[in-house]
């Protein structure tokens, strides 16, 4: 799996937490990458239209209406991202052996059927139920959200207000 998939699903989950506009190098800081690598991977989600952008000194991306509904799976096929596979194969179809012969093809439909089951997990995981997860943890083991004691948290009337707390 590329790392892209994990800097897009954080950008996104970011995004729709924050509920505003959000520029690349706020969300390169968040993530902990550099934002030339957020506007590359932005803009394939912006293709399929997961986000939008807005350009200029104030510019940024924000979520499209109802995104938080989004699975991991249709953002990992945004990217073209296969979650289990590798360009290297042992043995080769042009040898006698049956083992060396047949590795190949064997390993082939193994990583075929890993990818399958990877991806059907990641049907079931949206945005919003990481978000949730993410915030409910956080609040657990701290007793409460950043934005609750010190108010630097835009997302955070927000999120009290449609999750409850």
């Amino acid at each position: 799996m590329k790392s892209d998939f994990i800097v897009a699903v954080h950008a996104m989950v970011y995004l729709t937490h924050m509920g505003c506009l959000v520029s690349s190098d706020e969300l390169a800081k968040n993530i902990c990458t550099n934002p030339a690598r957020v506007r590359k991977i932005m803009g394939q989600l912006k293709q399929h239209g997961l986000i939008s952008t807005k350009e200029g000194h104030v510019g940024g991306y924000c979520t499209a209406p109802g995104v938080e509904k989004t699975t991991l799976l249709q953002i990992a096929d945004c990217l073209d991202i296969s979650f289990v596979d590798t360009k290297w194969r042992s043995g080769t179809e042009d040898n006698d052996c049956f083992i060396s012969s047949g590795m190949g093809s064997f390993f082939n439909q193994l990583y075929e059927e890993m990818d399958r089951a990877c991806r059907e997990q990641l049907k079931k995981i949206t945005l919003e139920d990481i978000t949730l997860k993410i915030v409910r943890s956080r609040m657990e083991q701290s007793g409460h959200c950043h934005g609750e004691t010190c108010c630097d948290c835009p997302a955070w009337e927000r999120f009290s207000a449609r999750y409850g707390r």
